[in-house]
């Protein structure tokens, strides 16, 4: 059940607190989509229009455009979980991109943290 409350609540409540989280270690608004984008496959149109239009968190992951395949790589914990061994599928995803933002905070390169080989 506690799930389904993270699945509810909105993406444009969320997405503050994301941007928030990266801006105040010195980060970009605009690394922030990159992030986002590279995972879900949204267009920063798509984030806006997500935002704009009270979309839920669940909602927001389970129509995007085009899972990266190599979130799969993204590996360590947040909120005290493994992003690895999360079971639910969905949780499993929005915890990826809390993991991503939580690199982005900690000052990893965009290389790294979307995961291109170099």
């Amino acid at each position: 059940m506690e799930h389904e409350k993270v699945y509810a609540m909105n993406f444009a409540k969320i997405y503050p607190l994301l941007a928030a989280k990266a801006e105040k270690k010195g980060r970009s608004l605009e690394e922030v989509n990159e992030v986002i984008c590279w995972l879900t496959g949204y267009s920063i149109e798509g984030i806006e229009d997500a935002v704009n239009n009270s979309v839920a968190y669940g909602d927001f992951f389970r129509n995007a455009p085009l899972l990266n395949p190599n979130r799969k790589a993204i590996k360590g914990v947040v909120c005290g979980v493994r992003v690895e061994n999360i079971e639910e599928p969905l949780m499993q995803e929005i915890r990826y991109l809390d993991k991503l933002i939580d690199e982005l905070a900690k000052g990893k390169s965009m290389d790294k943290i979307l995961r291109r080989q170099v």
